[in-house]
């Protein structure tokens, strides 16, 4: 018997120290992992404020090109990044900074359609960049007259 009691006493001394040394390795495993703030990650992604994102140029005549801005402000903490501007049709070209824009900074893309085809139009330009709230569509209509 007091084999038994010493076999049974020695085996709850191993659990103790397994259960010590999981606890000691949980604790070191919670310390080791990145300390993430929600409220700071969520500042320090980019986000653009337009101020439109569609034109209507009315009647225009064929065969002259007309432009439109489209202003933009960087209302975040980091840079914000035009990855690229993709015209939707070859009469469409559009021109985009290709620096990043600085926090609290503004800047613009600018959109020439060439008008060639008579009649009514809707083009878009898809914008590409590092803002949270993903790609834009930027769109401009209007009607192509005869001159």
């Amino acid at each position: 018997m007091p084999m038994l009691n010493l076999i049974i006493f020695n085996a709850m001394k191993l659990k103790r120290i397994q259960l010590i040394f999981l606890f000691l390795g949980l604790i070191i495993h919670f310390n080791a992992l990145p300390y993430s703030d929600p409220g700071k990650n969520a500042d320090a992604r980019a986000s653009i404020n337009w101020k439109v994102t569609s034109y209507d140029f009315g009647k225009i005549e064929q065969n002259i090109p007309v432009t439109i801005e489209f202003e933009f402000e960087n209302n975040s903490l980091v840079p914000l990044i035009i990855n690229y501007v993709r015209p939707t049709c070859g009469c469409t070209v559009a021109d985009y900074p290709k620096e990043p824009v600085q926090p609290g900074k503004s800047s613009r893309i600018t959109i020439n359609y060439n008008a060639r085809n008579l009649g009514h139009f809707t083009k878009s330009v898809i914008v590409s960049s590092n803002a949270s709230e993903g790609d834009t569509q930027l769109v401009i209509t209007g009607e192509v007259i005869k001159d």
